[in-house]
């Protein structure tokens, strides 16, 4: 899965559903097909009950355990799907987004601002360097994003300053923590071969590093990583209900906030699609009906009697 350069997170999600299907037959792949196949993915949608997103990735794991790994084409897979289900995301209003952020502490803080301020995902908001923040041009780079794509993305101008004293403070400590241990920092892909002094240069540092360093699941190399998702996850929580803040609140929250905003100010969908690094613009179009005045301000009939 690494040669085919596949994502850790794409990596691990796939393993998981393999070790599901050998533990659900006991028995070696080699053995089983189609059949198999289709009866581990009617347990998934029928007892487990799983929405369609995770029996499609289940599904993909086993066709590349078949066709990559056994080197066999599995034909006609005939299982029962789970129901494709169309729902609406969470958002906040800009009230919500301004009380939830109060009610952060300082690092978790800039990471949501970040996030809502440019409509990040999460793993991009990890993923981002020094040197992708481009403050003479007011864009953050984002490179291999969903479906491996790079993209700009918004730097909030009221954040330049914030974000400035926060690189600074974070050289400083980068530069005390290589004198007490000279780590280098995790590279994508072939990076850290080609340019062997990259991982130790502060431009290719992550924004928002990990407290300490941690072992590299590649090469079992102690190497300094970016924050773990778990933790700002879980500072959205405690922050919505301090905040009296009842739907549910994910970083992914602040993302959808971010494009239903923009299209609420009157900003062009197409120019929102590009913004979030969508592939199909009726996934952006989902947004229009999350706004709180949908259809672009329509007035009710009922308002005009």
């Amino acid at each position: 899965m690494r040669v085919r350069r596949l994502s850790e997170r794409t990596i691990t999600s796939y393993l998981f559903y393999i070790r599901r299907y050998i533990d659900f037959h006991k028995s070696h792949p080699e053995k089983m097909g189609e059949a198999e196949v289709e009866a581990f993915l009617t347990h998934l949608a029928l007892r487990e009950n799983v929405s369609a997103s995770t029996q499609n990735i289940a599904l993909s794991a086993l066709l590349y355990l078949y066709r990559h790994i056994l080197k066999r084409e599995l034909q006609g897979i005939a299982a029962l799907r789970a129901p494709q289900k169309r729902r609406l995301p969470a958002v906040l209003s800009r009230a919500e987004v301004s009380t939830l952020l109060e009610a952060l502490p300082p690092e978790s803080r800039l990471m949501s601002e970040v996030l809502y301020g440019a409509g990040l995902r999460l793993f991009e908001l990890q993923r981002l360097r020094v040197k992708d923040v481009d403050f003479d041009n007011g864009v953050l780079l984002i490179y291999q994003g969903k479906g491996d794509k790079d993209r700009r993305a918004v730097l909030p101008e009221s954040l330049e300053a914030k974000l400035g004293e926060h690189l600074e403070r974070g050289r400083e400590q980068w530069r005390q923590l290589q004198r007490e241990e000279r780590l280098p920092v995790s590279m994508p892909e072939a990076l850290a071969a080609k340019y062997p002094r990259a991982p130790f240069e502060w431009k290719w540092q992550y924004v928002f590093p990990a407290p300490a360093p941690s072992l590299d699941p590649r090469d079992g190399e102690r190497k300094r990583h970016h924050f773990l998702e778990d933790n700002l996850q879980r500072a959205l929580k405690r922050a919505a209900t301090k905040a009296g803040i009842t739907k549910n609140v994910s970083p992914h929250t602040l993302r959808h906030s971010f494009a239903t905003h923009l299209l609420e100010s009157g900003h062009d969908i197409r120019v929102v699609q590009d913004l979030l690094g969508h592939k199909d613009l009726r996934t952006t179009q989902i947004y229009l009906h999350a706004m709180n005045r949908p259809g672009m301000g329509v007035r009710s009939p009922l308002d005009t009697l």
